[in-house]
């Protein structure tokens, strides 16, 4: 099929090898990319936010805004296409400090903190991360493979 888009605050799996799912621009926003190689399934989130309750209104409606309502609803999407848990790979980008100099506000800290509270409180291991620094990103999730790309800004396209 090709490149399969995922915007903003918004996520998706699949089940198709030819598919590659990818996320643009992430900033302090954070993807995280979850893969099952037994049954070749996959999806990736791209989370602007790590708390829902900052705005509750939001998260009913845009669920992937937020970390703790986006990464639960990535993992039962996945799981209703045979995923399972015990079997996940998990990948995590993002998290920069964008114009952020000061480091004022640290929602890109803030959302690497909340992505890695949340799997250690589910018995999930992170299996590669790149976060932090102050560089946008591009990740693409092959579901063929279940390799995890990374491109950041000037940079080459490395697997993570």
């Amino acid at each position: 099929m090709g490149d399969v888009i995922v915007s903003i605050s918004d996520f998706r799996v699949s089940n198709n090898v030819g598919d590659i799912l990818v996320t643009y621009a992430l900033g302090s926003c954070i993807a995280v990319a979850i893969y099952d190689p037994k049954v070749k399934v996959g999806g990736l989130l791209h989370y602007m936010l790590p708390d829902s309750s900052l705005d509750v209104d939001k998260a009913k409606t845009t669920p992937g805004m937020f970390a703790d309502t986006g990464i639960p609803l990535l993992f039962k999407a996945c799981y209703s296409l045979g995923a399972q848990k015990k079997s996940m790979i998990v990948k995590v980008a993002g998290g920069a400090s964008i114009l952020d100099d000061t480091n004022f506000f640290r929602i890109g800290q803030k959302n690497i903190m909340m992505a890695r509270k949340m799997f250690w409180k589910n018995n999930v291991l992170i299996n590669g991360e790149d976060t932090g620094s102050n560089c946008n990103r591009t990740v693409r999730l092959e579901i063929k493979t279940g390799k995890v790309f990374v491109k950041s800004s000037g940079g080459p396209l490395r697997e993570l």
